[in-house]
């Protein structure tokens, strides 16, 4: 029965999308989480201080989510979804290879923030249309699919910069290696064009149409938001195991691989249970997330391994589930500015988070554990109401 399933899915055209898209982002991310596990130290080396790597990265992800709106309503007003995507992977790809050539802390910074702004810009297109896809396969499996392939990538990135500064290879050597899946990234979505040149025809995606943004929308996005607070950058964790002596610089992308290869299981695990059992799979997800901070800042480097794969699961919260809630709710002809709007809360959550995570780890790591977790657990209310609200108007249609 299940290989049955499994080949009714690969004939059927809007799947071999899904598929063909998650090969896309399989090599962006080889690309852009390859060169952040070493973003860090590289900026260090051309005189970067830990101040400024900080806001170099803070900024940086506030960038990243909050100019989705601006892509969303962008695509939603002209259509041209492909078009934006084209623009948003070439910035965002090929601004990590060339920071083989940055000479100085300052190109490199703004080469980052390039590459972030890059991401920004396509990523509302994708999702959009993305969406289209869920009314056949559930909005938590396509999510996942296409996730669990994303974090493949992310965890392939980080293992081959570790390789390549094994082998003594610099730093420069590193990035101008990426160039190779930056290459792929761009030639697989060059065939999803031309393969699916309009994806709105592969089925609706939305369970019940909606004219305009509903209460659940918001009440999701303010949840999201409060989770975002309490997930903890890799920036920061990587920072304190280092400084505290429990895993050693040469170990740290090899520990963002487990994560994120964690992080594959998790997305297509939650993603099919999501299907089944909704808002329930994000509550309990929630709850496993907010157990990363406490177990990391232990000082046991046996809970720091129990926690890593609790950090995937946030990631996968973030990647897979909460863009299947926003796709259980899309306005019609505003599904680019649906998932724009959503991130963008998500991101100012992220950078309001960043913020006071960064001050009290300074002052007091007991009050950031406590902040961390609380945020996080504020974020239930706001899911609950909001599934509440969207199961009510149901009804009413």
């Amino acid at each position: 029965m299940a290989a049955a399933r499994f080949k009714a899915a690969m004939d059927s055209v809007a799947f071999r999308f899904v598929l063909t898209m998650g090969v896309v982002n399989l090599f962006a991310d080889i690309t852009y989480e390859g060169g952040g596990s070493i973003n860090g130290p590289f900026l260090g080396t051309l005189g970067a201080s830990a101040a400024l790597i900080s806001i170099v990265a803070g900024l940086g992800e506030f960038l990243g989510y909050s100019l989705r709106a601006v892509a969303g309503h962008i695509a939603d007003r002209t259509g041209k979804y492909w078009p934006i995507s084209f623009v948003g992977y070439a910035i965002n790809l090929l601004a990590v290879p060339a920071m083989a050539l940055a000479g100085s802390w300052q190109i490199a910074a703004l080469l980052m923030l390039a590459e972030r702004v890059g991401r920004a810009i396509r990523k509302p297109t994708i999702e959009t249309m993305l969406s289209y896809t869920t009314a056949k396969f559930g909005r938590g499996w396509v999510f996942a699919v296409n996730t669990a392939l994303d974090e493949t990538g992310a965890t392939l990135g980080p293992l081959l910069m570790a390789a390549i500064l094994f082998f003594r290879g610099s730093y420069s050597m590193a990035y101008a290696m990426l160039l190779i899946s930056s290459l792929l990234a761009l030639a697989s979505l060059t065939v999803a064009r031309i393969g699916f040149p309009v994806p709105a025809d592969l089925g609706e995606g939305a369970s019940a149409p909606e004219r305009d943004f509903t209460p659940a929308f918001w009440l999701y996005m303010t949840g999201g938001g409060l989770f975002a607070a309490g997930l903890m950058s890799y920036e920061l964790i990587s920072f304190h195991l280092v400084s505290v002596g429990l895993i050693s610089k040469s170990w740290m992308p090899v520990t963002l691989a487990f994560a994120t290869g964690t992080g594959v299981i998790a997305n297509l695990l939650l993603g099919r249970l999501f299907d089944r059992a909704g808002m329930r799979i994000v509550l309990a997800a929630v709850l496993l997330s907010a157990l990363f901070t406490p177990l990391v800042f232990s000082g046991s480097l046996i809970a720091v391994l129990i926690a890593m794969p609790l950090w995937g699961v946030g990631y996968a919260v973030q990647d897979t589930l909460f863009k299947a809630l926003v796709a259980g709710i899309l306005p019609d002809k505003k599904r680019g500015l649906a998932f724009g709007l959503f991130y963008a809360g998500y991101g100012l959550g992220w950078l309001i988070g960043s913020v006071a995570v960064g001050l009290l780890y300074q002052q007091s790591r007991p009050a950031l554990v406590v902040f961390a977790v609380v945020a996080q657990l504020c974020s239930l209310p706001f899911f609950i109401l909001g599934h509440r609200r969207q199961r009510t108007r149901l009804t009413h249609i």
